[in-house]
Parts: C-alpha cells; structure tokens; sequence
C-alpha cells in the first residue's frame, strides 16, 4: 500500500478517512472496554481526524486528544473539530522516537485507540510504550492487518511489505507485551468499501490531470481497490480490545 508519495498524498489531500473503518467501529471499541463518560482518550495516528468526534460523543464529561506525525493532518482534525473544546489535536508519534509527543505524555489515559496505524511501530513495541500511559483499568483498543493464512503468498503482497500477523500470531504478540484480549473483531467489508469508494471517486476527479506520476499513483489506487474486492476473504483489519495483565 505504498506507490508514489507524491501522487498518494494528492489523492488521499482532504478525504474524510485515511483508511477503512466506521463510526460503529469506535462505538464498539468504547462499550466494550466500558469507556466511562469522564473519561480521557487518545486517539494515536489520528489522520485528519475521522474517529475524534464518535469518541468525544462517548465521553461527554470527559477529553479526546488526537495525535498524528504529520503537521498537515494535525491542521485537518484541528479545523474539522474547532468548535469542540473537548476535543484537541497535537502533533506526536506512537513511541516518541523522532522526538514528538507520546501518548504517555498526555496520561493517564482510560482508552488508547489506534486505527490501523500501530503496524509502524509494531504491535509489541507500541503495547509496551502505551503500558506507562493506561490508567487503572484502562484499554488499548486497535486495528492491525492481518492475514487468513500466512503462507497465502498473494494475500500477503497485498500488504505490500507492511507488518503483518495472522490472528493467532497476532494474538501471541499481544500476549507477548503482557496484555490480555477481553475482545475480537474485525473492521467490516463497509469500512473497506466506504474507503475505496472515496479513493476511487478522487481519482476519477484527478484523471484528468496530465501528469506521470499521478497518474501511476492513481493506477496504483484503482488496482489496490480491485485487489482487496478480490481477497477481501483472505485479508483485512483485524480489531482487538486489549488490558495490561
């Protein structure tokens, strides 16, 4: 899921999401972690800020504060959100590597969310670091690729050198950095669709552009949208529910 940066970020440059999911994604995550309504969220890798209102709405009494790496999308969620004050977008990294915020610096938090973003810094060493910014009780919720089967050659290029697991390894690394799965899911085949249909309306609008690069980023997107419909038995988004044990 790489191609020309350049092309890539003309193309994604304003779309609501930046990957697949929905609302009802979040809404699940924070019942079944029993996200209480005081409660203080931050939503890592948060993009433009797709997911920040569904989780501000499930904490009405409480603080959502969305981190991302890239300025551009800090600026986004910020205007997408101006008028929350509940809500607040800075910019910052999963770990802290590059010297921007990590979410320990914005602890104790009841519910770390990460929607497809935790495969950067990989599921162990991100888990880790999270541990010191949980609250008593609180959860780390997550979505990670995965496939159905490991040796499937053609599911796994989809990913195109991604990090990837399947459940079961998926799973063990969990357990490995000393957390418990209280739930499993699965981002739908709507939050996909939704997704693709998004990329594919923006690259309909750009076709017209003549230029070499964009244009093979747009190939590139048309032919990810049209693989995934292919494989989506075989690929996806894992979701997992996961406590410090």
């Amino acid at each position: 899921m790489s191609g020309d940066m350049t092309g890539f970020w003309i193309i994604h440059n304003g779309l609501s999401r930046e990957g697949p999911g929905t609302p009802e994604d979040v809404a699940w995550a924070a019942e079944v972690a029993q996200l209480p309504k005081t409660g203080r969220v931050c939503d890592v890798g948060c993009g433009p800020g797709s997911d920040l209102g569904v989780l501000a709405d499930r904490v009405p009494q409480g603080h959502v504060i969305g981190l991302d790496p890239y300025l551009s999308f800090v600026v986004e969620a910020t205007l997408r959100h101006w008028d929350r004050p509940e809500i607040r977008v800075r910019r910052g990294s999963s770990l802290g590597g590059d010297g921007l915020m990590a979410p320990s610096d914005v602890g104790p938090l009841d519910l770390i969310w990460c929607a497809g973003a935790i495969y950067f810094d990989g599921v162990g060493p991100s888990l880790t670091s999270w541990r010191s910014a949980l609250a008593p009780g609180g959860s780390v919720v997550f979505s990670a690729p995965v496939v159905a089967q490991a040796d499937d050659a053609e599911a796994v290029a989809f990913w195109e050198g991604e990090a990837f697991d399947t459940d079961d390894s998926l799973d063990a690394k969990i357990r490995d950095a000393g957390y418990e799965v209280t739930a499993r899911s699965r981002v739908s085949d709507a939050g996909w669709q939704a997704y693709f249909d998004a990329v594919e309306a923006r690259c309909d609008a750009l076709d017209g552009v003549d230029d070499p690069e964009l244009q093979n980023a747009i190939t590139q997107s048309r032919q990810e949208a049209e693989t995934w419909s292919r494989l989506k038995d075989r690929l996806g988004y894992a979701l997992r529910v996961v406590r410090p044990i």
